[in-house]
């Protein structure tokens, strides 16, 4: 049943409710978490396993001591920002850490008054609805193609990938050698090894790599972690070698965005951005906004 045909039947399911029980049966279904569960296979009860097992070895914040970059951009932001991974806690495990008091959606503006503002939440994993919309809704079938994610990180895009995708091959490219090793006991534990990769190294040395990939993953990938010159450096090596006809980027935030913060300039002639459905179900986790910042480019 396709859904158009699904959409009918249920318009006629619904027509031949009695009036008086409409409402409840309506309320059910914006509000039911029986709805949500039907969505929960085994490709999501894994990722949510991997989760669990790299929560166990991180700080609250998942972010690393080394990570001193990043903690120093965090700390200029015009509001107070913490970092709070996509991957690793959904809005119920925030919930669920604020009211224990592990965790905080605010601040106090002046100290030991009632006055309180949002903290400025950021993540640098696409979370678990995320991945599935990426692999599911803004990709196309990667049946024999590579993908490369830039900054690998946690490795939440490798995993997703091999769940949600018939990408043979998933490459992690990765400066950190802490999150290097945290990918590899995920990968050996949870036996992905056999399409999944993930490599200690400068994505600026990895010319040959990324010519030949066929999707590169760019999720928040350099602003954070390097200075501007770096990230000039490191766009300007993208740039240069992506250039097989027909292969896709993915980046969140836009291309433009990222480039204009540097005041460098994408190249003409160089990728065309692809429209992206962002109407789409995905369960009461999913984030409307945080998708909308996912982007889709072909090599022209």
């Amino acid at each position: 049943m396709n859904y158009s045909e699904a959409k009918c039947e249920l318009k006629q399911l619904l027509s031949r409710v009695s009036p008086s029980e409409l409402p409840k049966l309506l309320h059910w279904i914006r509000n039911s978490d029986e709805l949500d569960e039907l969505l929960l296979d085994n490709r999501t009860v894994m990722l949510q396993s991997i989760a669990d097992d790299l929560r166990a070895s991180l700080p609250l914040e998942a972010m690393l001591p080394s990570e001193t970059a990043a903690h120093h951009k965090m700390q200029q932001q015009s509001r107070p920002t913490v970092h709070v991974d996509g991957f690793l806690y959904d809005d119920e495990q925030v919930d669920s850490l604020c009211e224990e008091g592990t965790m905080s959606r605010s601040y106090c503006l002046s100290c030991g008054s009632y006055r309180t503002a949002a903290l400025e939440f950021i993540s640098h994993s696409f979370s678990v609805s995320e991945l599935q919309f990426l692999f599911q809704n803004v990709l196309p079938d990667l049946t024999g193609r590579m993908l490369v994610d830039v900054g690998s990180r946690l490795g939440a895009v490798l995993y997703g990938g091999y769940v949600y995708s018939s990408a043979s091959q998933l490459v992690g490219v990765e400066l950190s050698e802490e999150f290097v090793r945290l990918q590899n006991n995920m990968l050996q534990k949870y036996r992905l090894t056999d399409r999944v990769q993930v490599l200690h190294v400068d994505v600026c040395t990895q010319d040959v790599l990324l010519q030949n990939a066929d999707v590169l993953v760019m999720n928040n990938v350099f602003e954070y972690f390097m200075e501007p010159s770096e990230q000039i450096r490191a766009w300007r090596f993208i740039m240069q070698n992506v250039r097989k006809k027909g292969s896709l980027l993915v980046t969140v935030p836009s291309l433009q965005e990222s480039l204009s913060a540097l005041q460098e300039t994408l190249q003409p002639g160089w990728v065309e951005e692809l429209p992206v459905d962002y109407d789409v179900y995905l369960g009461r986790d999913a984030d409307p906004d945080a998708l909308r910042q996912i982007h889709l480019y072909r090599v022209m």
